[in-house]
């Protein structure tokens, strides 16, 4: 699986990586995936994206910024925030998905609706991800299966946001839940390859000792064999060491990155893909580490 297997070679002084991960048609070793919320509550976004030019616009420059993945999210799945009705959620979501096929990344939606997803599997979105990991809309599996999309299971509390994950062990607890959601989407009949695991940082944990926890072991989700999304781009675990608030988390979310990435994620999703990219390369070269060689297309970041 992807982090595991792979080949590396130079040519033409940049580090080109195959790997046998499913990114819809795109196949690399390490994939960060830009997130761009089109949704009037954004955490963190405030709802700077939610005009359709705006966000195929913003969905460009991630993709620029070496994004392999745009992950399109039409409702906010903060605790507290307001449910969208599906047909709302399809009209956000699908002219954005539109506008970004072709562009040169691999477009994901971040829905748990069957409706939403179908419709951006229709506009051409390649992946659905899912928080809720197919408890919201148990539908939404045989919809993957039978489109062939990938599917990202998230953890969080249960039910969702309400109920915070105290267990002794919170690896082996996360574990134990993805391990019974993976059963459900190959009993679904999706393809296992097409089967991404979130150990969901900041969704539904007790404390910030509990994230740092899963991240400090990620390796032991990793060593699984599911590619793992890693989410801590502007968390709020972040911001209760330091008192940070969303928009000054940067430091906090390259740190956390880089440290997942070496301990074997196969995809980091993040708002500020330039800055996350450029710390991956530059650790890549220090410490010589290909797989962390993130291929940046038309951008100074690119030059070795």
């Amino acid at each position: 699986m992807l982090g595991c297997s792979g080949t590396d070679r130079l040519h033409d002084h940049h580090i080109v990586i195959l790997s046998d991960m499913y990114l819809g048609e795109a196949q690399v070793p390490l994939g960060v995936m830009g997130v761009l919320n089109v949704t009037p509550d954004s955490f963190s976004d405030a709802g700077r994206f939610v005009n359709p030019s705006a966000a195929i616009e913003r969905g460009r420059e991630l993709i620029e910024e070496g994004a392999a993945i745009i992950d399109v999210g039409g409702e906010s799945t903060r605790p507290g925030a307001t449910a969208v009705a599906a047909a709302e959620e399809v009209s956000r979501v699908v002219p954005v998905v539109e506008g970004l096929v072709g562009a040169g990344a691999t477009i994901s939606v971040d829905t748990s609706k069957l409706e939403v997803a179908e419709a951006a599997l229709d506009a051409g979105a390649a992946i659905v991800n899912d928080v809720t990991a197919l408890r919201a809309a148990p539908d939404l599996a045989d919809l993957c299966a039978d489109r062939g999309a990938t599917v990202v299971l998230m953890h969080a509390g249960d039910p969702l946001h309400t109920v915070p994950t105290r267990h002794q062990d919170l690896v082996l607890e996360v574990k134990s839940f993805l391990a019974e959601r993976v059963e459900v989407a190959l009993a679904a009949g999706i393809e296992e390859s097409r089967i991404w695991v979130d150990p969901g940082i900041g969704f539904g944990k007790v404390n910030p000792e509990g994230n740092v926890e899963l991240l400090r072991r990620l390796d032991e989700l990793c060593g699984w064999g599911f590619p793992v999304l890693v989410g801590t781009s502007r968390k709020s675990f972040i911001g209760r060491f330091d008192g940070s608030d969303a928009q000054h988390r940067l430091g906090g979310t390259i740190a956390s990155c880089l440290l997942a990435a070496e301990l074997g994620a196969s995809v980091l999703r993040v708002h500020d893909v330039a800055p996350v990219v450029q710390a991956l390369r530059i650790s890549a070269a220090i410490r010589e580490l290909p797989r962390l060689w993130v291929p940046v297309r038309n951008s100074p970041l690119s030059k070795r």
